[in-house]
């Protein structure tokens, strides 16, 4: 597992052209920027998928994902071939990819979307210790400031709360889980992206994924909390977030590298918090604006370096 990562990094370090290298870059920012268009609904449609269970809103949205590639790609006659020595690294990597959509759907359920999604994208932080630790890349002297500027702004979010309760708590500490996750989502998907083509590759994790959550999801199963208005919610959740917006973000990660993507994904917070505020009438206070703004700024600060 970890040499074939090594060797996907190091095929992606050589130079290239300049015109290739410009193209591949202007690509990859308008394939994150519409992933961030998809993918900023997310939030407000957890929301409306109430009373169904967390980890059966991940489940079906994973599953309704999975096969929405998997269809994208029969069409295209591109079925899906895996190599049998790669399946254990797939499904770590849709393990994880479970655990990510997981502690996102349940942390919009115990915090306010302004405070799940500001502690989320806290996941570049991540990725740029993933990066030490995996490429031997030090973080430089403005990535560590930044570091710090971001803590700061976790900090003000969760701790100067005047609304702060023990339930919010867990929903943020579930954010932060949700925020690492997403951090190695972004590096095996960069990783890996010489390997498989995309359908190819968001088809197993998705998959994978809905396998993981699938005993879970069957305990407890209530058919009475389907209403054909969250489980329209909850297709909506499969398709656009996930099947166009993820399968489009996974797309960036493919021409640019990781830390870039999560820098142009930091954007979901604007877009969310505002359709938070125009569709749910929750409105942010002062203080979470505040530890947003502060969060996001040691985050461009990490990534600007």
């Amino acid at each position: 597992m970890r040499a074939g990562w090594v060797v996907d990094e190091a095929r992606a370090a050589r130079p290239v052209g300049p015109e290739t290298s410009h193209g591949a870059a202007r690509r990859g920012v308008l394939l994150a920027a519409a992933a961030v268009s998809c993918i900023s609904i997310a939030s407000v449609c957890v929301r409306w998928a109430a009373p169904v269970p967390s980890v059966e809103i991940a489940f079906w949205r994973l599953l309704i994902g999975a096969l929405a590639v998997l269809t994208v790609a029969g069409a295209r006659r591109q079925w899906p071939r895996y190599q049998r020595g790669d399946l254990p690294l797939l499904a770590g990597i849709g393990l994880v990819t479970a655990v990510h959509f997981l502690s996102y759907i349940a942390a919009v359920e115990f915090t306010t979307i302004a405070h799940t999604l500001a502690l989320i994208y806290t996941a570049p932080l991540f990725v740029a210790a993933l990066a030490a630790w995996r490429l031997r890349e030090r973080p430089g002297r403005m990535q560590v400031v930044g570091l710090v500027i971001a803590i700061a702004g976790v900090a003000i979010l969760t701790g100067f709360e005047p609304r702060m309760s023990a339930r919010m708590a867990f929903g943020d500490g579930l954010a932060l889980v949700s925020a690492a996750t997403l951090a190695v989502y972004s590096i095996a998907g960069r990783a890996l992206r010489g390997r498989y083509s995309l359908l190819t590759y968001t088809t197993a994790v998705y998959g994978t994924a809905a396998l993981w959550l699938l005993p879970a999801a069957l305990i407890g199963v209530d058919a009475a909390r389907y209403t054909p208005a969250n489980s329209l919610a909850i297709l909506a959740l499969g398709l656009v977030p996930l099947g166009l917006g993820h399968t489009l973000y996974n797309a960036a990660l493919r021409h640019v590298p990781a830390v870039t993507v999560n820098t142009i994904a930091t954007q979901e917070v604007t877009l969310g918090v505002l359709l938070a505020w125009l569709l749910l009438a929750e409105a942010p206070g002062l203080v979470a604006l505040l530890g947003v703004a502060v969060t996001l700024a040691g985050v461009v600060l990490v990534l600007r370096d």
